[in-house]
């Protein structure tokens, strides 16, 4: 359905294309996502929330204060101590994510164990088990699987079918599309821009690739990462994780902007004036 030469360039910048080419020939008939639309909207989603299929794992390496303003009420509200977390991110999975999604407690190493996993992240115990038994593995065997790039893939084709995002697929919604994969429109002109290109990609148009502008973003790392991190008063770590996503979208709402947590040309000449 996909040649290797379009799955280049629908992953552009990600240098194991020929590896998701060949477990996207699989994978994509087998969950029906099998039109220019539905393969389209599916990567232009997936390629949105993973940067390309290029962050395939939650990100739980916080700060003291990063935990301090994004789980303030588990450290603050309850006076715990946040730098007894600090950059400890499978203590901070087990913590944060304990007692909820059929997790156990925070000593049953759930949290950690259980992390977002793949290219559209599945979380927590009761989504590993109901991805399991969907697909007829062990849930010891599927923990493992979803580390792989194949495993990646699919737990978002089958949340893919679960969601009947299909359907939005036919009639080209790419609204809908987004709030069944986000539950809100975050990041909407980034997902149309890539929804846009991959048709045109999959429909054989030849047309000079238009990237999307320059913007720093979930997954994003380096030095500009960090100026973006202290004008919005956080600690400067370089990386851009979900931390710095939240502020951002706060700094934007604030300001009247497009509030999809992408620190692109217009916000970062509003945020450096």
């Amino acid at each position: 359905m996909v040649t290797l030469g379009q799955t280049k360039e629908l992953l552009r910048g990600n240098d194991s294309a020929d590896e998701w080419h060949k477990i996207m020939e699989v994978l994509l008939p087998k969950y029906e996502i099998n039109t220019v639309q539905r393969i389209a909207g599916f990567i232009a989603q997936c390629g949105h929330e993973s940067l390309n299929f290029k962050v395939l794992e939650e990100n739980l390496n916080y700060s003291a204060d990063g935990l301090n303003r994004i789980f303030t009420k588990y450290f603050k509200t309850v006076g715990r101590d946040a730098m007894e977390y600090h950059r400890q991110p499978e203590k901070i999975a087990n913590l944060v994510y304990a007692g909820r999604m059929q997790n156990g407690d925070s000593a049953s190493g759930d949290g950690w164990k259980f992390r977002g996993r793949g290219v559209i992240q599945l979380t927590g115990r009761a989504n590993y088990t109901k991805f399991a038994e969907d697909i007829g593995r062990p849930l010891d065997e599927v923990i493992i699987y979803l580390g792989t790039k194949a495993g990646a893939l699919e737990s978002a084709c089958w949340y893919w079918n679960n969601r009947n995002i299909n359907q939005a697929c036919d009639q080209g919604d790419i609204v809908k599309m987004t709030k069944l994969v986000n539950g809100g429109t975050i990041g909407l002109d980034d997902r149309t821009h890539h929804y846009k290109l991959a048709l045109n990609i999959l429909n054989g148009i030849e047309i000079a690739h238009t990237p999307a502008p320059q913007a720093l973003r979930v997954g994003s790392t380096g030095d500009d990462v960090k100026v973006v991190q202290r004008k919005l008063g956080l600690d400067p770590d370089g990386v851009f994780g979900n931390v710095t996503k939240k502020h951002v979208i706060e700094w934007q709402n604030a300001r009247g902007l497009t509030a999809d947590g992408i620190v692109g040309p217009k916000t970062l000449a509003i945020m450096l004036a």
